[in-house]
């Protein structure tokens, strides 16, 4: 089969007998996922078994309460009820790459392909015409494109692909009081609900400079509200839109939030302003919000034990593979696997936040 229109450009780009740096290919849009790296950071894990992970869960009070009494006074006795489970199913995952023989020869680079031994090696002389090291490069894009997708699944609520990961709007919702998580009613049970104050709820945030700032007492009211189920395990992280970041930055310039060597430091009349904290917590740009049509939104995820945590599979984090060639073609593939689910076991400690 003739290589492709497509194929071939890349073929030349990469081996140009007229380049400059030799070896190195400058990306252009990779861009940072910080949302991915935390969840990453905290990472736990899970062991094979059933479709669901599967953890309980209950309100915290059995229904019962003091009564008075006096001398031989008939009292009563109740049994504590209330105990749910959740459960989320895990998802697998796969991307891979196919890479013809031709293509590396032309990079200079020689193929053994021995049965249970895929190797490369580069051709003598092959520095005199390469630019970049073709499957290293085809590698690389492999990962990047790993993390993209995996990224965006983060995001989402699981509806753009029934058999993957569900991300983070599947589990904070927007108007959390209507729909279900891991199973679980939430108009029924209202401690099965994370904070909010967006357009969906009703109560979006209205950003006003005036009065110290109507963004910044949202913000202060509802870390006091989801501090009133906060437990010894709980890490709130912020992640927002650019939208949300400035609608915040604004409020703190128009009320005089200086610190006493101004906002970039002593003797510098820079009028730069580095994104804001809440509470002592960095609120962090995440791009692919903006990305995603997020960008007045930001949620304060508490990422604890009992908070929202990515589980990989026991041995099924970014599983790499290298499946043998089929007898009649001249190629190579390599691949990447990921078991994993989005859980949460408390809900109330997090929030999203929208701004008008």
């Amino acid at each position: 089969m003739a290589f492709t229109a497509d194929e071939l450009a890349n073929i030349n780009n990469a081996a140009l007998e007229n380049y400059i740096d030799k070896g190195k290919v400058w990306k252009q849009n990779v861009a940072n996922k910080p949302m991915l790296d935390a969840f990453n950071r905290t990472a736990g894990r899970f062991s094979g078994g059933k479709e669901n992970v599967s953890f309980a869960v209950k309100s915290g009070q059995g229904g019962g309460s003091l009564q008075g009494y006096s001398g031989d006074d008939q009292v009563s006795y109740y049994n504590p009820t209330g105990i749910k489970r959740a459960r989320f199913p895990w998802k697998e995952h796969h991307i891979g790459i196919v890479v013809t023989h031709t293509e590396l020869k032309t990079d200079g680079v020689d193929i053994n392909d021995d049965p249970g031994e895929d190797t490369t090696r580069p051709m003598d002389g092959r520095e005199e015409h390469a630019l970049a090291n073709l499957l290293d490069e085809k590698l690389d894009d492999l990962g990047e494109d790993y993390a993209f997708s995996l990224d965006r699944l983060l995001h989402g609520d699981g509806s753009s692909d029934a058999k993957a990961l569900a991300g983070i709007t599947s589990i904070l919702l927007e108007n959390p009081a209507v729909g279900s998580t891991g199973g679980l009613g939430r108009v029924a049970n209202t401690w099965w609900r994370n904070d909010a104050r967006t357009t969906a709820a009703g109560n979006v945030i209205t950003s006003n400079a005036a009065n110290g700032g109507a963004l910044i007492e949202a913000m202060d009211q509802a870390a006091r509200r989801r501090s009133k189920y906060k437990n010894g395990s709980t890490k709130i992280r912020y992640f927002a839109g650019s939208d949300f970041i400035d609608a915040y930055k604004r409020e703190l310039r128009a009320n005089g939030y200086y610190s006493q060597t101004g906002w970039q430091g002593e003797n510098n009349a820079d009028g730069s302003m580095p994104d804001p904290k809440h509470g002592g917590l960095q609120i962090e740009w995440d791009p692919t919000m903006d990305d995603l049509g997020k960008s007045k939104f930001c949620y304060a995820i508490d990422m604890g034990r009992t908070g929202l945590r990515l589980l990989y599979m026991d041995g099924q984090r970014m599983k790499k593979h290298n499946p043998a060639r089929p007898y009649d073609r001249y190629v190579m593939y390599n691949g990447i696997t990921m078991t994993g689910v989005l859980i949460a076991k408390q809900l109330n400690t997090s929030g999203v936040y929208e701004i008008a």
